[in-house]
């Protein structure tokens, strides 16, 4: 069985544990209706399920090479971009005055992780995401009509270039160099590397967003300008005119998400790069980061995506695969039944439902908390938006690996043979959890800034309770052995916290932030399940599915959350652990 697109799920979840009615009755949104957001998923699954989803394999397979002229990516993934334009999916949260539909980003990323059914596909839209979200913002009016109008229509798409091969996560140490001309343009020299879809035949143009240093600028990240440079330059009527003096000089051979191309990018190879500055000058940072805060949250998205994937195909297998005596049938029984059957196999498809539904959630949220924000100015959505970007990014692409790597198990040996498409799932789930700013730089940021703002944490471990007692109240015995499990779980992450907020200043923050932000993204995520359960035991969707939900709250709450305890002690372990063993013992 393919991956088909879980509309049913992915519309619960939005409604039901995000909270997607509040954008509804913010009056925000014109005409924003359930019924349309009902009518966009719906549209969007036959996108993912006919087209997308389907050059998974493929894409994996031919992957993108590198010719004399330009990169050429799998004829699948060009057929799918073209339907994806012509339905107009680039224009679904774009501005209105730019040609877009002005929609919630919380409806746009549940349209994403359809997309995302094939990650490798879905990088190049996630980055002119991105490009869209930098230049509204910051670009001028004459860039934006000139640039952001046929990046929004899909026309060209966009890249973020940041990391050169001395810095990566340091971005306060690149060198690339903007040296300012008489018209008011920059010429741009410098290499960037892992820029992705650096270049490819699906568009005309390409939108290069470009980080580096004006003259005497001061040193570290306060001395980074952003530029816009397209591949081809741009007349004045819109045509398009010569190439720019940027290209890609080589493609990165990567683990996975082979048609995803990983450019080296040289700029200014024949004398500099024709660009214009966004934004102000030394001011790059703040610009980049409008983008970075998003992309980061659409990472979490491709996190969900690839697990929601790899568990359709476990499953598909599972209930397929016939071997060993149903549990339980006498000795003289030697009829093979499917693996489901077997209680350690559902075990893991379990694990992998839960944690996939937790995930979705925590994101979904995430999306609305942004756009309320955006949409009305509140400041408490605002700041929850703040502290769920790190677990959205950092949970969901760690639990991504895991549910792929489960489901490689299911398959046992065939797993791990290429042709079953197990495998693919992991490979392509690795990288998640490096880009857009590592986990370990999520978890830091986590403890280091979020946490500063205590009146965010203290109202979202309010929120949690207030979902554990509704659980306790509803009196269906089940729920309230999730209530009780939760709520215990509630009182050692929040113990945990206010042990972090006493250590601030100590090493002991930075050495606890990884198992804190595990701990965070367990308990919010059984939180969501907690609310969903709740839901459907109040108002039935549909008896499966009603199943579903209260199974994997219960689940979750029983196998999931026993890691909570051991991950508090890892907190507050401290950097003394860590520092006991010295470089030349870990060398022996």
């Amino acid at each position: 069985m393919g991956y088909r697109a879980p509309v049913s799920a992915i519309e619960f979840a939005l409604m039901q544990e995000a909270g997607f009615q509040r954008l509804i009755d913010s009056g925000k949104y014109e005409d924003l209706s359930d019924g349309l957001l009902t009518a966009i998923l719906d549209e969007a699954a036959k996108l993912a399920n006919d087209y997308v989803a389907p050059a998974n394999w493929d894409g994996d397979q031919t992957g993108s090479h590198l010719s004399d002229d330009g990169v050429k990516v799998p004829n699948s993934f060009k057929t799918a971009y073209n339907k994806y334009v012509e339905g107009g999916w680039p224009t679904l949260a774009a501005p209105i005055e730019y040609g877009g539909q002005g929609l919630p980003l919380a409806l746009s990323n549940a349209v994403t992780e359809m997309m995302n059914s094939n990650i490798g596909f879905q990088l190049c839209p996630m980055l002119s995401n991105g490009g869209i979200e930098a230049m509204a913002a910051h670009a001028t009016k004459e860039q934006k009509e000139k640039y952001l109008r046929r990046v929004i229509s899909g026309e060209w798409s966009a890249t973020m270039n940041l990391t050169e091969p001395h810095a990566g996560s340091d971005v306060g140490n690149i060198r690339s160099k903007a040296e300012p001309q008489e018209d008011g343009s920059y010429k741009i020299t410098g290499t960037k590397i892992y820029i992705t879809y650096g270049d490819h035949d699906m568009t005309d143009n390409i939108i290069h967003l470009v980080l580096a240093r004006t003259p005497n600028a001061p040193e570290g990240t306060k001395g980074i300008s952003l530029f816009v440079v397209p591949k081809f330059l741009v007349n004045d009527d819109g045509s398009l005119g010569a190439a720019n003096d940027v290209k890609c000089i080589g493609l990165e051979g990567k683990l996975g998400i082979h048609a995803s191309p990983t450019c080296v990018m040289a700029y200014g190879e024949s004398g500099g790069a024709t660009g214009w500055l966004v934004g102000p000058e030394n001011g790059g940072m703040a610009c980049m980061f409008t983008m970075m805060n998003n992309a980061r949250l659409h990472v979490g998205l491709q996190g969900v995506g690839v697990a929601e994937a790899a568990t359709q195909h476990a499953l598909a297998y599972a209930q397929d695969r016939k071997q060993g005596r149903k549990p339980g049938a006498g000795k003289d029984n030697n009829n093979a039944v499917p693996i489901i059957n077997h209680p350690d196999v559902r075990r893991m498809l379990l694990t992998m439902r839960a944690l996939t539904d937790a995930a979705r959630a925590i994101c979904y949220e995430n999306g609305v908390m942004a756009d309320l924000a955006h949409a009305t100015g509140d400041a408490e959505a605002k700041a929850k938006n703040d502290l769920l970007t790190p677990i959205s990014k950092a949970f969901s692409t760690d639990i991504a690996n895991e549910v792929a790597t489960i489901g490689v198990q299911i398959h046992g040996g065939m797993g791990f043979i290429e042709e079953t498409g197990a495998a693919q799932f992991l490979r392509d789930a690795r990288i998640l959890p490096i880009y857009e700013g590592t986990n370990g730089i999520q978890a830091i940021d986590l403890v280091g800034r979020k946490l500063g703002n205590g009146d965010a944490v203290k109202a979202y471990i309010d929120e949690m309770r207030e979902t554990a007692e509704t659980c306790r109240r509803s009196n269906n015995p089940v729920l309230v052995d999730v209530s009780e499990r939760l709520s215990d779980s509630i009182t050692i992450l929040e113990d945990t916290t206010d042990w972090l907020v006493l250590q601030r200043g100590s090493l002991n923050v930075l050495a606890g932030a990884t198992p804190y932000l595990r701990l965070f993204g367990l308990v919010a995520g059984c939180h969501y399940l907690a609310r969903g359960a709740h839901s459907v035991s109040q108002h039935s969707v549909e008896p499966n599915f009603d199943q579903r939900k209260i199974a994997s709250a219960h689940f979750y709450a029983h196998n999931l959350l026993s890691a909570v305890s051991g991950l508090s002690d890892a907190v507050k372990a401290g950097n003394g652990m860590l520092v006991d063993i010295g470089e030349e013992a870990l060398a022996s």
